[in-house]
């Protein structure tokens, strides 16, 4: 198993981490961000710069509520996002178990 295998999209750690945040249990459906909160210590801009990508690849859907200082970000995986956090974690624990 080589690291080409791992998503390159998931890769990034920033993005890993909305992802894992957004479906990381079998239980959670979704994740609420917030932006003011220093999400993943990500500045407003770069949060947002980061869901568009994971948006634009099918992998999340988002709805935005609130405004100012109370907005809130609610992020839950697609089925295309579960089946490529799957597929990653899978990769990941391959490639750490020397497989």
């Amino acid at each position: 198993m080589t690291t080409n295998e791992l998503d390159p999209l998931i890769h990034v750690p920033t993005r890993l981490r909305i992802v894992a945040d957004a479906g990381g249990t079998a239980r959670r459906r979704h994740a609420v961000l917030h932006p003011a909160a220093g999400h993943a210590r990500l500045t407003p801009g770069n949060l947002i710069i980061q869901l568009r990508k994971l948006e634009e690849a099918g992998y999340l859907s988002s709805e935005k509520t609130g405004n100012g200082s109370a907005q809130k970000t609610t992020v839950a995986l697609t089925s295309n996002g579960r089946k490529a956090l799957d597929a990653y974690t899978q990769a990941l624990r391959g490639l750490l178990n020397g497989l």
